[in-house]
């Protein structure tokens, strides 16, 4: 192996500062009352590490020999070599990004952010792929190849050859997934699980090969290029394997799982690149994205195995699914009815869900609550996990409406206290509020912790139609209760009534 150069110990500071800024970002968003902070510390410490790459380079022998030969246009200084038309195509690249980045943030709704973040994890993945590829083919430009005096010369070396395939297959397994994720999200395919016969035996027959030639283009020093195209594309195939059998239900997992993916994949280049920065970035998302992951599983108690495996939560599919039952007596209300009961209630939990976000009536929705406060009310508001199309879906909408962080409670916090609740108020929810999932084994959704809003005394339930379902596709029996009033209207059109009958 080569010796690695020397690295600067200023550029070393840099990457460190920068990584402890990524760990105190993550730190700040753990809490909504302090994720702006953390917001703030991730851009500072993303920009020390692009501006320390940028402006410096490992240098060679003899940097400034090597920026005459290139006539000049750069500076050298003790080691530091920049080349001002590659800096030039940098910034040039960087700016049509920051552009495009400033843009989507400015224009995209909040109902379209999942979709959003399932779209830049696969271009994380894909950036992956492609410095990967790019290193496998130009293996003396990345510092990776074999020396001139081994027999060897110009042949990527071992331990490279592991970073690089993992990374690339890992990379691949991002986009393709986050494709078919977005495609689910964005509605451009179904949201019910696509079951492929035989497919963990697809999927196990699909993963051995890549992982066995990974192991073979490590060994065999002179193993042929096709093993490395072969694994790029067993792994694009798998990515898409791994995803397509999920349903709705349970994409926020997905996503949430998508992300550690992207991150392992950027902390696998960064060991081919050696940068130290994208290593501990790539590092800290893995790892943070796989926790969550792990977390929301037990909170949808599913297994997490499954969620690598693919095609978690939807093998049964059974008779629970399908159109609403709508052939059953329900009672429909009104805004005045909804005002009246919740005026006179000492304690109303409010459970929002997607289709809060779809109407977006977080803001006024906050101010319904605002106005039952005056009226004496306690308020809360209950998260369930999985609410939402991706993890803290929820809990994003409410802050920028600027509800209190102390009125927002998780499932295992509040859902003892829906049994001595006077009014549960549902708003765009359904699956996460669904009994369906305690007591119908033949459910895609049987299994998951949902909240007992069928306990509350009085159980409002903001819905379109009552001919639609939840996500996942299932009918919901809390519709049809005694003490469910069904209110049925678009979800931001309703609660401004209901604010006007309580003025």
């Amino acid at each position: 192996m080569h010796e690695a150069a020397p690295v600067n110990p200023w550029v070393a500071l840099a990457y460190l500062i920068a990584g402890v800024c990524f760990i105190v970002a993550l730190r700040g968003l753990s809490s909504p009352a302090t994720s702006r902070r953390g917001n703030r510390f991730g851009m500072a410490g993303m920009l020390i590490a692009v501006v320390t790459t940028l402006v410096t380079h490992l240098p060679g022998e003899n940097p400034c020999d090597a920026l005459a030969a290139t006539g000049g246009l750069g500076f050298c200084t003790d080691g530091f070599i920049v080349s001002w038309p590659s800096a030039m195509e940098i910034l040039a690249a960087i700016a049509i990004g920051g552009v495009v980045g400033i843009v989507m943030a400015r224009k995209i709704k909040m109902t379209d952010m999942p979709q959003l973040v399932a779209g830049f994890h696969s271009l994380v993945g894909l950036a992956a792929v492609l410095v990967g590829v790019a290193a496998y083919l130009n293996p003396q430009a990345f510092g990776i190849a074999f020396p001139a005096a081994s027999e060897f010369a110009g042949l990527i070396l071992p331990v490279s050859r592991i970073e690089l395939g993992l990374g690339v297959a890992i990379g691949a397994i991002t986009f393709s997934g986050s494709v078919i994720a977005f495609l689910k999200l964005n509605g451009n395919m179904g949201g019910a699980p696509i079951m492929l016969p035989g497919r963990h035996v697809i999927n196990l027959g699909t993963l051995a090969p890549i992982l066995g030639l990974i192991a073979y283009l490590t060994i065999e020093i002179q193993a042929p290029e096709w093993v490395f195209w072969v694994v790029l594309a067993l792994s694009f195939i798998i990515g898409f394997l791994l995803i397509i059998p999920i349903g709705g239900a349970d994409m926020p997992v997905v996503v949430s799982m998508l992300n550690s993916y992207s991150g392992w994949a950027a902390a696998a280049m960064g060991f081919t690149l050696g940068n130290t920065a994208m290593i501990i970035t790539g590092a800290l998302v893995g790892s943070s994205g796989a926790i969550l992951s792990y977390i929301m599983c037990r909170a949808m108690n599913r297994s997490f195995i499954s969620v690598i495996a693919g095609g978690f939560g939807g093998d049964s599919g059974g008779s629970a699914a399908g159109a609403a039952k709508t052939d059953r007596p329900w009672k429909r209300g009104s805004a005045e009815d909804a005002a009246f009961l919740m005026q006179q209630a000492e304690q109303v939990i409010i459970v929002p869900g997607y289709g809060m976000a779809v109407a977006q009536a977080q803001h006024v929705l906050r101010e319904m609550g605002d106005k039952l406060k005056e009226h004496g009310v306690r308020v809360k508001y209950a998260i369930h996990p999985v609410a939402g199309r991706m993890p803290g879906h929820m809990n994003v909408l409410l802050a920028e409406a600027n509800v209190p962080y102390d009125e927002v409670f998780e499932l295992e916090d509040i859902n003892s206290e829906f049994a001595q609740t006077d009014v549960a108020f549902i708003i765009g929810a359904n699956d996460v509020v669904n009994p369906a999932a305690k007591t119908d084994k033949s459910s895609p959704i049987y299994g998951m912790p949902v909240f007992d809003v069928n306990k509350a005394k009085t159980v409002l339930f903001i819905k379109r139609s009552m001919g639609g379902v939840g996500y996942a596709g299932v009918d919901n029996d809390v519709f049809y209760q005694d003490n469910t009033m069904m209110l049925l209207a678009d979800a931001k059109k309703m609660v401004e009534e209901i604010v006007k009958s309580l003025d």
